[in-house]
């Protein structure tokens, strides 16, 4: 026998519940148990929720809500009711949380599947004739208001206006209308289908309509026959007169003493619209009076934001040749979800191009206001042709006496941290001034990222005298210079060291990934899912989130020399000035980064040792600045390291013989005793001294 025959015979139904379209399936013994025809049938959930008491339905969800949490099969006891109101008899429900039609697990599931069979009632609960209606009524308004306290939007509010499953009497067509100037329109309906329904609104507010009577006078009306209909509204009866409906209601949607819409209720049985009836009725009409007064609110505040973002965004990124070029702006913070980050790209009247991204402190519609100003501000000192270090200067003066007062609401004045890199294209070669933001990153061919530290001064607005030092930089073939404000770093209670070593490892060995798809995976790395793209409406706010501004910059590898073949080499350029001996620790972190998976750890120090050797002596013994290139290259394990320092002077370098007691003149001594080769050469007026370690050699 079939499986589906032995649970028939057994008088035990089969049901599943389709959470993505709202509808559940039951076989003809399921059916029969909830009091309907004996037939296979597919009904919307709040057909199956009337026939249920409500106190059950709610032990129900909560049953439920473990069993989608723990991915298991659960079991549940219902009373079904009659159409009068009276237990009909007692249901016991297995079921199991599906997903695509398959046992689901840690939590995550699109509908239902089960069993159902009658048992005896349950000792403490009602029996059929000792039903208390009031209870019930009670239960389901506390179940109802629930519901629309958890509606966002007044779409979600009129879903579950339309689902919403009375007890004693279910709801054949649900409707909620609301006045536009001096019309009627129809906001949402749910129900059977009426012929000409769409063609009949907007109508006019002094039409004789029971919807327009209600807004009129704020007084609901009820009308529990055809007869009262016809006789009260004869004009309008005609478009309900086929409907096969018995009883409508048509209640206010008040609030603040003010009608904001009207909630149709419409009955295929009659109902007689008791006090009892009208006082439900009432109550959830105020409950969704109250919650679509909230959703319309933040329905504005969400087109508002939208508008804001879409005005503040900047305009398609210039094409830059030789170049890629992908941008990402997230809004997450609080309030109206419009904040202070934003990025531009600016075609200056030298051929190159600017980038700029920025965060104007504060979460609010006067943060967003400040970062608007701010960035004209900085599109017009660009493209007058005004250096980095010059733009930003003029534009932390201005800022300063735009924030010269504190806000009142904020308490303070407004700065804002800034970063600024003139692109020349051709080269690849990045001119940097930072105001307090963030150092930029690059992101190696082979998916390596690192930081690169850069000269910089305090954030904009801070004080109108302000120098701002520049860096130079060079993004070679192959590498994407990528430039984010702190949302990308710490969100998630994250701190500066944490959040781009998670960044790092999201991005560790991707290599080859699409410029759009590495701006997906690091905001996806942040904030899970899709990365939202330009245009996308704002994700719901979450307390540890912040706004996140992204822009990648790529060389693609194709501008290398060379064979496009083998393993992508992995490089650093700095220029480090005689004015700037501090910088030798950043190159010694540079190189620490760059080996970070080096195979022998012990030969690390090394090669640190002697880059600081190199470098140092350039500043010691000569009278310019030290060019420094550092390649990696080769396949993991076997790869070779080498390291150029240029500087101007054709002098060679002299191997020393120091005594025991001197303070220096080891140099030479150390790349002979630490490096598998080391040399120089001459390099038009300079020279270059360079040393190289094997990977493989590094483990004798």
């Amino acid at each position: 026998m079939r499986t589906e025959d032995v649970l028939a015979t057994s008088e035990t139904g089969v049901w599943t519940w389709d959470g993505t379209r709202g509808v559940i399936d039951l076989d003809a013994v399921a059916a029969g148990l909830l009091g309907l025809p004996a037939d296979a049938v597919t009904l919307p959930e709040s057909a199956v929720r009337a026939r249920l008491a409500t106190e059950d339905i709610i032990e129900t969800e909560r049953v439920l809500a473990v069993a989608e949490s723990e991915g298991r099969v659960t079991e549940v006891r219902q009373r079904v009711i009659g159409d009068d109101g009276t237990v009909l008899r007692t249901i016991r429900s297995r079921l199991r949380p599906i997903r695509d039609g398959r046992p689901a697990v840690h939590g995550i599931t699109n509908g239902m599947a089960g069993t159902m069979a009658e048992v005896p009632a349950a000792p403490g609960r009602p029996a059929s004739m000792e039903w208390d209606s009031r209870r019930a009524r009670e239960a389901f308004v506390l179940d109802a208001g629930q519901a629309l306290s958890e509606a966002h939007t007044s779409q979600d509010v009129m879903r579950v206006a339309g689902t919403l499953a009375m007890p004693g009497f279910t709801p054949d067509g649900v409707a909620i209308f609301v006045q536009e100037g001096d019309e009627i329109q129809l906001a949402d309906y749910h129900g059977a289908y009426l012929s000409g329904m769409e063609e009949r609104y907007p109508m006019p507010v002094d039409r004789p309509y029971p919807a327009a009577d209600v807004l009129r006078t704020g007084r609901a009306v009820y009308l529990a026959t055809p007869e009262e209909y016809e006789r009260d509204y004869p004009e309008t009866f005609q478009w309900v007169k086929g409907s096969e409906r018995s009883s409508w209601a048509y209640l206010p949607l008040v609030v603040a003493g003010r009608v904001i819409g009207v909630w149709l209720v419409a009955f295929s049985t009659p109902v007689g619209f008791t006090i009892e009836d009208r006082s439900l009725l009432s109550t959830i009409a105020r409950l969704l009076a109250q919650a679509l007064s909230r959703a319309f609110l933040q329905d504005t505040e969400r087109e508002l934001a939208a508008d804001l973002q879409h005005t503040m965004r900047p305009g398609p990124a210039p094409r830059l040749p030789g170049m890629a070029i992908a941008t990402r702006y997230v809004p997450t913070g609080g309030g109206l979800r419009v904040g202070g980050d934003w990025y531009d790209v600016i075609p200056l009247p030298s051929g190159r191009v600017a980038l700029i991204i920025g965060d104007v402190q504060g979460h609010d519609v006067r943060a967003a206001a400040v970062m608007a100003q701010l960035r004209i501000v900085l599109r017009a000192y660009a493209s007058e042709g005004h250096h980095p270090d010059a733009v930003l200067s003029r534009a932390s003066r201005f800022l300063a006496g735009l924030t010269a007062e504190p806000d009142p609401a904020f308490g303070e004045s407004r700065f804002a941290t800034c970063l600024y890199a003139e692109v020349d294209p051709p080269t690849g070669t990045l001119e940097i001034a930072r105001a307090g933001h963030l150092d930029p990153a690059m992101v190696l061919e082979d998916g390596t990222m690192v930081t690169r530290p850069t000269a910089g001064g305090l954030p904009l607005g801070v004080t109108g005298q302000e120098d701002y030092p520049t860096t130079r930089l060079v993004l070679q073939p192959g590498e994407t210079l990528l430039l984010c404000t702190d949302g990308l770093i710490e969100t998630g209670r994250h701190d500066l060291e944490t959040g781009w070593a998670r960044l790092r490892k999201a991005v560790e060995g991707a290599r080859g990934l699409k410029l759009d798809d590495l701006a997906d995976t690091l905001v996806e790395t942040v904030q899970g899912g899709r990365a939202p793209r330009p245009g996308d409406a704002a994700p719901t706010a979450e307390r540890d989130l912040d706004d996140i501004a992204l822009l990648l910059l790529r060389r693609p590898s194709a501008a290398r020399a060379g064979p496009p073949s083998g393993a992508p080499v992995r490089r650093v350029v700095l220029t480090i000035a005689q004015s700037e001996p501090a910088r030798i620790a950043e190159a010694r972190d540079q190189l620490a980064a760059l080996l970070h998976d080096w195979t022998h750890k012990e030969r690390l120090s090394d090669a640190v040792l002697m880059l600081s050797e190199v470098v140092t002596n350039v500043l010691t013994h000569t009278d310019g600045d030290a060019l420094l290139v550092v390649e990696l290259s080769g396949s993991t394990g076997d790869r070779l390291l080498r390291v150029e320092v240029s500087d101007p002077s054709d002098e060679p370098p002299h191997r020393r013989d120091p005594g025991e007691l001197a303070s220096s003149g080891r140099g030479l001594l150390l790349l002979d005793s630490l490096s598998d080769a080391w040399g120089y050469a001459p390099r038009g007026a300079g020279k270059t001294t360079w040393f190289e370690l094997h990977e493989t050699a590094s483990g004798g």
